[in-house]
């Protein structure tokens, strides 16, 4: 008879299984560090170091002019540096420092030299300390491709060879990207903020003339996209799934706002609370003096917070509900009522704001995981293009940041629609009209109108709907 496994037995075998998969990956790691001859105690006094984009402009590796290759196109360090398209928008990051605007900035802020910043160049270059600098490292490179890789020391000798997989590449220290979870808490660290230091835009720094911060990990990706994924890529590290990644995108984007907001030395500056934070243009609209008032603050119905209070600023959190109704109901009632909570907590004080952020953050975080975990059929994107222009959120879009998120969404997932096959490029073509109103009605905050905004979101998803 067979006994009974005691409680200790599945984690001795889940570490047995743990310690093969690690095994094997090591195993391919080490072939493929004999395969290059690079002598082994070099190759480990490196891992960790920033090499540079110079490490990786070959003519043989990433630095062709025009992409042929028969793994990798080999033309990524063209697209990185290409002068006006938004692929080159991080080879250009540092430049923009020195240009008037950030010149300007600098100094009203009395920052010097915006080039030599720390609070500039932790979002707009690689800093690293010279312990970690390879031989080629620049910091003028401006945000280079290790920012987002991973520092290549450990990986950038072997993963070229034919020994070496994606498992032991990202075992050696390179940054799994296909992961959504992952891409989008590298690319929030600059484009909302981070704990790291020197990686968070303040109110005063948008005061300044620091532009508003948005973030749409698909759309962000579309427009950095620097590789083919064909038929290798999609052996290695499997298909890309759009919807995933802009769902999983909204809710770690809401996990990183109210985890930086709950912290002491980022939620408040002093008396004040840190306004960034907030909706911008709940307080920036025009203001007039007379015996007429135009009244430009709207009721939303999932905020509830004392009238002409700054609403906090929900963008995400819209897109996240919507999702979560669509995609992942189980948890679609929580998030709300943690969501509600954390607004209502404004009139609470600083701690219960605090530990309503802390709340909001866990069901961001495991909405996360479920999205990054489920399967997405082919009725998805519909589904949730449905659900954010649907009568249950469309009354939630009264400011303009949530409204071009959403008109944002719209966009984004029909056009991985038309990448997956399910929409025709003539079909979209032909309600593109719809969207482009849509977009026309948040072209600039002055200009804002809830409600016209909502008629044309609304028109827009029922085009799409259309389609299905």
């Amino acid at each position: 008879m067979r006994q009974a496994m005691s409680s200790a037995e599945p984690d001795r075998l889940r570490r047995s299984a743990l310690s093969r998969a690690g095994l094997a990956i090591l195993t391919a790691l080490m072939l493929a560090i004999l395969a290059t001859g690079v002598p082994f105690a070099a190759l480990w006094a490196q891992a960790g170091a920033f090499m540079g984009v110079a490490s990786c402009s070959g003519s043989t590796c990433h630095g062709r002019a025009e992409g042929n290759g028969a793994i990798v196109r080999q033309d990524e360090i063209a697209a990185w540096q290409e002068p006006s398209s938004p692929t080159g928008a991080h080879s250009r990051a540092l430049a923009v420092l020195s240009g008037a605007r950030g010149r300007a900035i600098a100094t009203t802020l009395g920052l010097g030299n915006p080039a030599a910043a720390p609070a500039c160049l932790g979002c707009h270059a690689t800093t690293v300390s010279s312990a970690s600098q390879g031989a080629k490292f620049l910091t003028s490179d401006g945000v280079s491709c290790e920012t987002c890789h991973g520092a290549a020391g450990g990986w950038l000798a072997v993963h070229y060879t034919r020994a070496a997989s994606h498992a032991s590449n990202v075992a050696a220290g390179m940054t799994p990207l296909e992961r959504p979870q992952v891409r989008a808490n590298v690319c929030l660290d600059c484009h909302w903020g981070s704990a790291n230091g020197n990686q968070f835009v303040t109110h005063a720094m948008m005061a300044a003339g620091h532009p508003r911060l948005s973030f749409e990990l698909d759309l962000f990706s579309a427009l950095q996209q620097h590789h083919a994924e064909d038929a290798d890529y999609i052996r290695r590290k499997g298909r890309t799934d759009s919807v995933r990644q802009w769902a999983v995108g909204q809710a770690e984007a809401v996990r990183r706002e109210t985890d930086l907001f709950a912290r002491p030395d980022y939620g408040s500056r002093g008396l004040f609370p840190e306004l960034s934070f907030f909706d911008c243009h709940s307080c920036h609209r025009q203001i007039t003096d007379g015996p007429q008032r135009r009244l430009t603050f709207e009721t939303n119905p999932a905020r509830p917070i004392r009238f002409g209070n700054p609403p906090f600023n929900d963008e995400n959190m819209i897109l996240l509900s919507a999702v979560a109704r669509s995609l992942a109901p189980s948890e679609a009632a929580r998030f709300d009522v943690a969501s509600r909570a954390f607004h209502a907590s404004f009139a609470e004080g600083r701690g219960g704001a605090q530990q309503a952020a802390l709340a909001l953050r866990d069901r961001a975080a495991g909405l996360s995981s479920a999205l990054a975990a489920r399967s997405y059929p082919p009725s998805d994107a519909f589904e949730v293009i449905a659900t954010v222009a649907g009568e249950a959120t469309r009354p939630r879009f009264t400011d303009y940041a949530g409204s071009v998120q959403a008109v944002m969404a719209v966009d984004t997932l029909l056009n991985a629609l038309v990448r997956e096959g399910r929409v025709t490029v003539g079909a979209a073509a032909g309600i593109r009209a719809s969207i482009n109103r849509a977009y026309a009605a948040v072209e600039a905050p002055e200009g804002y109108r809830p409600a016209e905004f909502r008629a044309a979101l609304g028109q827009a998803a029922r085009a799409v709907g259309s389609l299905r």
